[in-house]
């Protein structure tokens, strides 16, 4: 996939240590559409459709309530896979909690986490001490990036303030139709759009916003001729 900008974005995220606690609060993410079907760290498969997560600490089984603090919406998951390792991000859930939660969108939402019942941490591994989290391994997206003027067309998923989550957010994109990203200043602040497109008229425009509204329902059709 082809990510078109104005900037190059090129950018290592380090990972970080967490303190293991009955309530944390932090950055939320969740599973790019490649892990469907992969084993996790408990040994138990990946399904988007199971509400589960990742916990660097927590033992396998361990119950969560879940709460996006930009909505107020809540959610209970089970811990069966090991991580996020980056900075920054305490939680990775799965799509159909991301979902649930009203952050497909965003691609990351600050959360409250709390521990409901503390699990019998089962699996192939247990929890992971927090000496043992590593601080120094760095993640890096390879992006093709060439500047466009678009015509037509194009429909906007998402915006975002931070390039790290703009490149987070991209890295899930399940959709097949190119993406670009534009650089613009909103109220003298930096934003970056992502929209798909082009498409040569406002039909097949609104085919593809009517395709991808359950994952995108805040989409919207812009006009690059205005």
């Amino acid at each position: 996939m082809k990510v078109y900008a104005c900037t190059l974005f090129i950018l290592a995220l380090s990972f970080c240590q967490l303190s293991h606690a009955q309530v944390q609060t932090g950055k939320a993410s969740f599973y790019a559409d490649k892990f469907e079907g992969r084993k996790t760290a408990s040994g138990e498969k990946y399904k988007h459709s199971k509400l589960t997560a990742a916990h660097k600490t927590l033992p396998f089984g361990t119950k969560l309530k879940v709460t996006n603090m930009a909505n107020g919406k809540s959610i209970e998951v089970v811990v069966n896979d090991r991580g996020p390792y980056v900075e920054g991000r305490v939680i990775d859930l799965s799509k159909s909690a991301a979902r649930e939660l009203g952050f497909i969108n965003q691609g990351l939402a600050d959360v409250k986490i709390e521990i409901l019942d503390a699990g019998d941490g089962k699996g192939k591994t247990g929890s992971i001490p927090r000496d043992q989290i590593t601080e120094n391994d760095i993640v890096y997206y390879a992006i093709s990036v060439e500047q466009t003027v678009p015509k037509g067309y194009g429909v906007q998923l998402a915006t975002f303030k931070d390039q790290s989550n703009l490149l987070s957010f991209t890295e899930n994109l399940s959709i097949k139709e190119r993406v670009f990203v534009e650089v613009k200043q909103i109220n003298g602040q930096r934003v970056f759009a992502l929209i798909g497109g082009p498409f040569k008229n406002y039909t097949k425009a609104n085919e593809y916003k009517t395709k991808i509204k359950a994952d995108f329902p805040d989409s919207f059709i812009v006009d690059f001729s205005k």
